[in-house]
């Protein structure tokens, strides 16, 4: 990557933010344990977390046109995030950034900045299982 290429240049731009939170919402829809957190239609989030993305890696800030400030902790507040809906996430995610394809230094860039942001939406202690 040089002084003046982003990372959403980097890794492919808008078609890979694409093909990632495609195969992240695909493993979302099919996860019973998730479905309980996120809405029963799951087409806004797709859009705006893909708008998202691009404009943290360094793509348009279509996402802060359209919302304003992320202001993500806020946003995800009504939903109940707990340490396993947290891991849930991150595995997908991580599993989505692996099957599209992104290579270091960026795969780890990427890896770290969900797992952090991941945590930091835990807003729900976590629930004891049988």
């Amino acid at each position: 990557m040089s002084d003046t290429e982003t990372l959403f240049d980097a890794i492919g731009g808008e078609k890979t933010i694409t093909a990632l939170v495609d195969y992240f919402y695909n493993k979302v829809e099919n996860d019973p344990v998730l479905m309980k957190v996120f809405p029963a239609d799951l087409q806004a989030g797709k859009v705006y977390q893909r708008l998202f993305l691009m404009q943290v890696f360094g793509g348009p800030n279509d996402y802060s046109r359209l919302r304003g400030h992320p202001r993500l902790r806020m946003r995800h507040m009504p939903f109940p995030i707990d340490q396993q809906a947290r891991d849930l996430w991150v595995a997908y995610m991580l599993e989505a950034i692996d099957v599209v394809g992104i290579s270091e230094p960026h795969r780890t860039q990427m890896r770290e900045y969900m797992e952090n942001g991941a945590t930091f939406m835990i807003n729900q202690p976590s629930q004891e299982r049988p």
